[in-house]
């Protein structure tokens, strides 16, 4: 089960989805930050690396954490389903104040974790006020609803994404990554065409969104995040297009969102960045 749409009673820790290619050796400050909220040095910090298919990929991760001041860093690289039942390995997951999923492939992930002790070990920790991070296929999987692949192009089209089940520490929100980069605006408002309900999120590489316990996201990075609230949504043709077929969409409300700048899930209420500072 995912958490519900209900406001956060304030125990549950941070979900922060970031949209690849994070700043690791300069200013490294989405990092950082994820780094304070787990407790800083104190912290003890989880690498899942599974959906990388580089056997480097959690040590790297282990030294970039490292480097940043944290006290511990453990690897745990699930490659097969049968991994997951190993019991040192739960037992990390069990008290780790943060756990960071690296890029790859979702699908990977997907299939590797989803169904297993390892998936509802996170949700239940989220909810007990574990901080988790994901960043590029590692962010797509946060939600309840993953996007698996598709297109790129602006446009939305029929079957121009396909979707999968995620971890579902949220449903509150749909993830794409690598947005601008990549040119993925289409496919994720082809997402939502399917049912309006959850909110779009695009993140720019090496930008994070913080969804605090409040359900308050907070921007992080040097590019942008691109909200698409489809609350307003009257019309969307998904259900009469035929393959290809450009898809229309009537009522969505877009915000594009940076540093600093906040959106509040609960109210649909978004803050630029001076704003955001002045009403914390």
């Amino acid at each position: 089960m995912s958490n519900r749409s209900e406001p956060s009673d304030g125990r549950r820790g941070y979900i922060v989805p970031i949209g690849g290619a994070e700043e690791r050796r300069r200013d490294a400050r989405i990092l950082k930050r994820f780094v304070r909220e787990c407790g800083g040095s104190d912290a003890h910090i989880a690498i899942i690396p599974t959906a990388s298919q580089l056997s480097e990929t959690g040590t790297n991760y282990e030294r970039t954490f490292e480097r940043i001041g944290v006290g511990r860093v453990t690897s745990l690289p699930y490659e097969q389903r049968e991994d997951c039942k190993r019991e040192d390995w739960l037992a990390v997951l069990e008290e780790a104040d943060g756990v960071f999923l690296t890029g790859g492939n979702q699908l990977r992930l997907s299939t590797t974790l989803g169904g297993t002790i390892v998936a509802s070990t996170l949700r239940r920790r989220n909810r007990e006020g574990q901080h988790i991070a994901g960043t590029s296929a590692g962010a797509a999987i946060l939600s309840e609803h993953m996007i698996a692949f598709g297109d790129e192009g602006s446009t939305p089209r029929a079957d121009m994404v396909t979707l999968a089940p995620g971890l579902g520490l949220t449903d509150r929100l749909i993830v794409d990554q690598h947005f601008r980069q990549r040119d993925r605006l289409g496919r994720l408002l082809t997402a939502l065409a399917y049912n309006p309900k959850a909110i779009g999120i695009g993140l720019d590489e090496n930008t994070a969104a913080f969804l605090r316990p409040d359900d308050v996201i907070e921007v992080r990075g040097s590019g942008a995040l691109t909200i698409v609230d489809p609350e307003d949504v009257a019309y969307t043709s998904m259900d009469s297009s035929h393959q290809d077929d450009p898809v229309c969409i009537i009522g969505l409300r877009v915000h594009v969102l940076t540093d600093g700048a906040t959106f509040d899930l609960n109210t649909r209420v978004a803050t630029p960045p001076q704003q955001a500072v002045r009403g914390r």
